[in-house]
C-alpha cells in the first residue's frame, strides 16, 4: 500500500525570474493508501520488529507468531503488515485483515488504521469508503497521526464528510505536532492561505521548514520558495538554492526548474550555464517547460549545450539521487 499525501495544494507558477511566487488555488489531491508501520510495539514484540526492520522477515514471522500467541497485538499487527506485503510470507490479504482485526480489537491503532486503509483499497473485502472514514476517525481518537492526517484529507476535500477546512486543519494540528510531515505541509499550506486557520506566513514557514527537513519534498520547494522571496522568514538566498538542490535531487522538476533559473541568474549560488541547462533539460522531459530558460539554453555555445545535454542524460539515465 502506498503512503496518502497530499500531492499539491498549492500550484506553484514562475514570475519574473528568479522571484517566484505560488497561485491560490487548490486542487483536490487523491487519496491513495499508505502503509501501516507500527509505531511503538510491545516489549514481546521488539525482536519481531527488529528482525523487520533489519529486513528479516521470516524471523520476524516466526517471532511475531510467537507473540500473536500471547495475545499481543502489536504482534498480531506485524503479522497482517507480512500477510499484506507479501514478506516472509505469501500476499495473502484475508488473512492480514484477520490479523488487523484481533489486533484492532484490542485497542492497536496501528491496526485499526490498518484496517481503515484496507477499506478504501477494498483488500481483504469489498471497497467500502463509509468504514474506512469511520475505521479512520478510530484511529485517529487512539492518536494515530497518520490517521488524522488522512481523516483531515476527507474534511479538506469534502469526501465521506462535508468540506469542513476549521475541521481540517485541526486534525493536520494534532498530525502535524507529532511530527507527521505531510500534515505539516497541508497545515502550512492552510496557513498560507488562512484556509481553516488565520493566515500566517511565519508559521506556514516554520511547519514547512519542519517538513522539508523530514524529507517531503513539496515542502522542500515551498520552503525554498519562502527562503528565497524572503517571505514568512529571513530572506536567504544561498539557504533556498541548497533547499531547491536537494528537491532537485529528490527528482521535483519544480525544484529542478527553479534551480536551473537560480544557477542562470547566479542568485544563491554562483552562476553555471552547463549545469543550467542541464536542469532544465532534467525539468522540461518531466513537464515543467520554460520559454525563458529555452531563450538562455539557445544563447549558449555549442560546447556548453553538449555538456548540459551529457550530464542530463547521465542523471535522467541513472535515476539516482546524488548525495548531497
Amino acid at each position: 500500500m502506498r503512503r496518502m499525501r497530499v500531492v499539491s495544494l498549492m500550484a506553484l507558477v514562475m514570475v519574473s525570474a528568479p522571484a517566484f511566487a505560488q497561485t491560490k488555488t487548490a486542487p483536490n489531491p487523491p487519496l491513495p493508501a499508505p502503509s501501516p508501520l507500527p509505531n511503538t510495539p510491545a516489549p514481546n514484540a521488539d525482536l519481531a520488529y527488529g528482525a523487520y526492520q533489519r529486513g528479516y522477515f521470516l524471523s520476524a514471522f516466526n517471532e511475531a507468531t510467537k507473540g500473536a500467541q500471547n495475545n499481543d497485538p502489536a504482534a498480531m499487527t506485524l503479522l497482517g503488515l507480512l500477510y499484506a506485503s507479501g514478506q516472509g510470507v505469501p500476499r495473502d490479504d484475508a488473512k492480514a485483515a484477520q490479523w488487523y482485526k484481533l489486533a484492532a480489537a484490542k485497542g492497536d491503532r496501528d491496526a485499526v488504521f490498518a484496517l481503515a486503509m484496507f477499506a478504501f483499497e477494498g483488500r481483504g473485502g469489498n471497497r467500502d469508503a463509509t468504514e474506512g472514514a469511520r475505521l479512520l476517525g478510530e484511529a485517529a481518537k487512539l492518536g494515530h497521526p497518520a490517521a488524522n492526517y488522512n481523516l483531515g484529507l476527507l474534511y479538506l476535500q469534502g469526501q465521506q464528510f462535508a468540506q469542513d477546512f476549521n475541521k481540517a486543519a485541526e486534525l493536520f494540528k494534532v498530525a502535524a505536532n507529532a511530527g507527521n510531515p505531510e500534515a505539516q505541509y497541508a497545515l502550512a499550506i492552510m496557513f498560507k492561505q488562512g484556509r481553516g486557520v488565520p493566515k500566517d506566513m511565519k508559521q506556514a514557514a516554520l511547519l514547512l521548514a519542519r517538513a522539508s527537513i523530514a524529507g517531503n519534498v513539496d515542502a522542500m520547494v515551498e520552503f525554498a520558495i519562502m527562503q528565497f522571496n524572503g517571505e514568512g522568514t529571513e530572506k536567504d538566498e544561498s539557504g533556498a538554492a541548497q533547499t531547491f538542490v536537494r528537491a532537485a535531487r529528490r527528482g521535483s522538476p519544480i525544484a529542478q526548474n527553479r534551480l536551473a533559473r537560480i544557477l542562470m541568474a547566479g542568485r544563491g549560488m554562483p552562476a553555471d550555464p552547463v549545469e543550467a541547462v542541464k536542469w532544465h533539460i532534467v525539468a522540461k522531459a518531466a513537464g515543467a517547460g520554460d520559454p525563458e530558460l529555452d531563450a538562455f539554453a539557445a544563447r549558449q555555445t555549442q560546447q556548453v549545450r553538449d555538456a548540459a545535454d551529457k550530464a542530463a542524460q547521465k542523471w535522467m539515465s541513472t535515476l539516482v539521487e546524488p548525495k548531497s
